[in-house]
């Protein structure tokens, strides 16, 4: 027997292959086709397997669920797109740029200085919390996600774990004015790292989730992904050579 779901939590051809996979090691399953788009599961059964022990297995591998095509649906929320996904939308990477940059204007402004080198090291320092806190919401849907474009990942999926612990401890050491000049050249390499496989992803044209906030927000590769890590790219490269002390 074939039976048709609907797949939730997909955001990459990486996702569609680890389903694949799992789905395709349950002995009573004959095959198991899925599709990204639209995020479709076909599965072909040698006996029947309940809905619940389905999504039991692909859970194990991340935030996944499969949902049978003649199953009741729930109304769409306003936040929801129709697959369940959260809507795409640049908002939630403008507003982290919004506040980051307002509040080192507003702490300039209220100690009556304008530090260039100072606005920018807390800048970076805020930047580099905010976007590992996000990942750290979902560690293993962002590494997933990052091993679909990142040029490291694809080779060596756990560096998408080690990615938002480098994140971290870049934010902290920026913060803390903690050896700039070694602290620069670390966010100079990841950062150009980061945005070769971006560069590669936008030339394929490839319809893929930008990772750069985890899973939590459904924000689509683009050219605002690579103005994102050319900016950080840029920063440090000010700091090496006119802001180095």
């Amino acid at each position: 027997m074939t039976n048709h779901y609907t797949v939730k939590g997909m955001r990459c051809e990486n996702c569609v292959q680890t389903i694949e996979k799992v789905l395709s090691q349950i002995s009573e399953i004959e095959s198991a086709a899925v599709t990204l788009n639209p995020p479709e599961a076909t599965i072909t059964m040698r006996q029947a397997i309940d809905l619940e022990r389905l999504n039991q297995a692909v859970k194990k591998a991340g935030d996944y669920s499969l949902e049978g095509k003649g199953d009741a649906k729930k109304p769409a929320s306003p936040s929801s797109s129709p697959n369940g996904e959260a809507p795409i939308s640049y908002w939630p990477l403008i507003l982290v740029f919004t506040y980051l940059a307002g509040a080192m204007v507003l702490r300039e402004f209220y100690l009556g200085r304008w530090d260039g080198r100072e606005m920018m090291e807390n800048f970076m320092g805020g930047f580099f919390l905010i976007f590992s806190f996000f990942k750290m919401l979902n560690l293993r849907g962002f590494a997933a996600s990052y091993a679909s474009y990142d040029v490291i990942a694809k080779r060596w999926m756990s560096y998408g774990y080690v990615y938002a612990f480098i994140e971290l401890g870049l934010g902290l050491a920026y913060l803390f004015r903690l050896n700039p000049f070694a602290v620069n050249i670390v966010t100079l390499i990841v950062m150009s790292i980061s945005s070769i496989g971006v560069i590669q992803s936008l030339l394929k044209k490839q319809k893929i989730q930008c990772a750069c906030l985890g899973t939590v927000f459904n924000l689509p590769m683009s050219f605002v992904t690579l103005v994102e890590d050319l900016l950080m790219v840029a920063m440090a490269i000010l700091m090496l050579t006119v802001w180095h002390k």
